[in-house]
């Protein structure tokens, strides 16, 4: 049974929590009532910058690390919730609070055993706490512990008779336990304390389905059910599944329809419209649903199983032979697996087929296991209290079961997400309104966090209001010998402004006749350089950071814009945009839309960089860092550089550095989360990213919850 709706369990913010000191560089109390009423207002990743920087001022309180908890676990983030619920313990082990706010980050990560722990320090307080009895119960559910859970429903209900939530999880834990006649008699007495318990209605009609096949019965409550949450697919689900049951095609394929409008990632919606659409001999859109499945959840042996089948019907024999060689490697015991292959090749006049046959048949009789060839799976996932699927799936037969995933498995759901056709807006994503409430729960777009440049342009956001200290910049800025101010930024906003686009080439004119008149400074040579690479002709920019640098070869940040000129030209080169004539750039940057941030994305793997194209790039980077061994930008620029040819190896090494160097450069720790799921070590690449999301890089969110769901 899942646990996972425990993410909108409300922690009760306790004024047990008592002021440790007055401010010492910043007012931490104002910072911290700022950050709770950010908290207030779901603006949840913003209240975590504030809980940061009380934390900064004063590490030994505890309050900003349980406030800090409290936004990170509504933001699924379990695992930044409970480290950060164990340092205000560790502070003040008196906050009952943090005790209740790790146990449920805990059960979530299914350590139920010390969710248990956690949630007998609040008890032992609080004997009568409803939350913390409720959730103690299911978590001892879990672990199988039947007796106790039971002892602790009786328990909540003693002190709470009218508890609807309460009877719900104890007839979930009689069903488990075989009692139908209990669990029966515990949802009608849900009902009546609230007959608007969706919940109640989705496990009776479960009941009615495994004890007695009465699908009207269970479409009466499953109708029941989806008026009272007409926006959740997951009931459309179930209910296709009933009507299919009950011969209305019509009707089961209008509910896969809807459901797959409400959530269009929903694999479990399109595998099952997939098996109803080849059961109607609609092939073509059945294989197109069962390909979206793929792209969505990469290694699927059920999905390309079926997708073999529907190969085979439509006599697409060679692709039908494909997916069945690469079940049965998976599977090499499957003797559906061999039976349909050999059917396959026999279609094909193969002789190999009754080899294929004979050893089906051989495998049957040891291991007695069919796979239904067209079973339909219903799920009910996600509701408020994460009521079970209506359809029990068929844990004896090894092609159904779920594994643990591998780390080939991780890496290929990864890559598997970065493959689906993504429309998110990047402004959107990045804008002040992308932080507000739970922003996990937007699809945004996967790639790594682009490399850092020097520009002259930065886009302020709510969590960035101002740009990244950079010790070299600011020695430049400070001698005011260029025409504008530098700043470093890795999403350098479009120019689009015509009177901007003027000023820099006024600015170049300015340069040439200077440089004209004058003897030749190195510091021109870049000013012009920028201007250049502000108005995207990099062919001449790279041309002035060489003669910057042969005036000056010390000069650092000479070296670092060189590279990043080379590689966006490079990356222009590829797009087949090019801007290299002075003359018709005016023209081509004022109305070019492919005029957008840098973004250093890797494409897929047909899309990877040489390691030849990009040498001179890490050349210069490579210089840059002999010059300033240091800036943690150059290590991090370097490991973007390493993910777009695929050596992950020496992209983790340059990550490593970066955040050896500045522990607070969350787009390093991002990135490293981006390679470690590329190489399937989740644990790792989870842990990478709570950490870029406290430091403000609002995608983590959004992959954490796509890879641990």
């Amino acid at each position: 049974m899942s646990i996972r709706y425990f993410r909108t369990i409300l922690i009760g913010l306790s004024a047990t929590l008592a002021a440790l000191s007055l401010n010492a560089q910043i007012n931490t109390e104002q910072v911290i009532r700022v950050g709770r009423n950010a908290l207030y207002f779901e603006d949840y990743v913003l209240s975590i910058q504030y809980f940061n920087q009380a934390i900064a001022a004063k590490p030994y309180m505890a309050k900003p690390y349980f406030y800090r908890a409290v936004a990170k676990l509504n933001l699924d983030d379990y695992l930044g919730a409970e480290e950060d619920a164990t340092l205000a313990l560790e502070r003040n082990p008196f906050i009952t609070d943090a005790y209740e706010l790790r146990g449920v980050a805990r059960q979530n990560l299914g350590d139920n055993e010390r969710a248990i722990a956690d949630y007998d320090q609040v008890l032992h307080a609080m004997p009568q706490s409803r939350g913390v009895l409720f959730n103690k119960a299911l978590a001892l559910q879990e672990l199988k512990r039947y007796d106790e859970a039971d002892s602790t429903y009786t328990t909540l209900l003693r002190y709470y008779p009218k508890y609807d939530n309460g009877y719900m999880g104890r007839a979930r834990l009689r069903l488990e336990t075989t009692d139908t006649i209990g669990a029966l008699a515990d949802i009608d007495q849900t009902l009546q304390l609230n007959k608007n318990s969706v919940n109640a209605y989705i496990l009776r009609a479960d009941i009615a389905i495994n004890r007695s096949r009465d699908y009207e019965q269970a479409l009466a409550d499953m109708d029941e059910a989806i008026k009272l949450e007409p926006r959740f697919a997951g009931l459309f689900i179930n209910r296709a599944f009933l009507r299919h049951s009950l011969d209305d095609y019509y009707g089961a394929m209008s509910d896969y329809d809807y459901a797959i409008e409400l959530d269009p990632l929903n694999a479990v919606a399109l595998y099952n419209r997939s098996l109803l659409r080849a059961e109607v001999h609609d092939y073509d859109r059945a294989i197109a649903d069962l390909n979206q499945v793929l792209a969505i959840k990469g290694i699927d042996y059920r999905t390309l199983y079926n997708r073999a089948i529907v190969y085979r019907e439509k006599g697409a024999l060679k692709e039908a032979l494909a997916d069945v060689n690469e079940v049965i490697e998976a599977y090499p015991s499957l003797a559906a697996g061999y039976f349909l292959r050999s059917d396959i090749k026999r279609a094909m006049g193969d002789l190999t087929a009754e080899e294929d046959y004979n050893h089906s048949l051989a495998l049957a009789r040891q291991t007695l296991q069919q796979v239904p060839q067209g079973e339909m799976l219903g799920e009910a996932r996600d509701n408020a209290l994460g009521a079970s699927s209506t359809v029990v799936e068929d844990d004896d037969n090894p092609i159904l079961t779920d594994h643990a995933e591998s780390q080939e498995v991780v890496a290929a759901r990864f890559t598997s997400l970065l493959t689906i056709n993504n429309v998110t807006d990047l402004d959107q994503e990045y804008g002040n309104k992308s932080i507000r409430g739970r922003v996990q729960d937007r699809n945004m777009v996967i790639e790594v966090e682009p490399m850092f440049m020097v520009s002259y342009y930065y886009s302020p956001t709510e969590l960035r209001p101002s740009t990244d200290f950079l010790k070299e910049i600011d020695e430049l800025n400070r001698t005011r010998a260029l025409r504008f101010v530098l700043q470093l930024t890795n999403r350098e906003p479009q120019l689009t402004d015509d009177d901007e686009i003027r000023r820099h080439f006024e600015s170049i004119e300015y340069y040439n006749s200077y440089i004209s008149t004058h003897a030749p400074r190195a510091i021109d040579y870049f000013g012009r350089a920028m201007d250049f690479v502000t108005l995207r002709n990099y062919s001449n920019a790279i041309a002035d950071f060489d003669r910057a640098i042969a005036l000056a070869p010390d000069f650092t940040l000479a070296y670092f814009m060189r590279s990043l000129a080379k590689y966006m030209a490079l990356q222009s080169e590829r797009a087949g945009v090019g801007l290299d004539d002075e003359e018709t750039a005016p023209r081509a940057v004022m109305g070019n839309p492919a005029m957008t941030p840098m973004t250093g994305q890797p494409k897929g793997p047909d899309h990877l960089l040489a390691r030849s194209q990009i040498a001179d790039v890490v050349d210069d980077l490579d210089k840059v860092i002999e010059l300033s061994p240091d800036m943690a930008i150059a290590h991090y620029n370097k490991g973007v550089l390493m993910v777009e040819i695929g050596d992950l190896t020496s992209a983790l090494s340059a990550f490593n550095r970066a955040i050896e160097l500045k522990p607070t450069l969350g787009e390093a720790y991002y990135n490293r989360g981006y390679v470690f799921f590329k190489l399937g070590n989740r644990a790792n690449g989870t842990a990478d990213l709570s950490k870029a999301g406290e430091l403000g890089v609002v995608p983590s969110y959004s992959l954490i919850k796509r890879m641990t769901r």
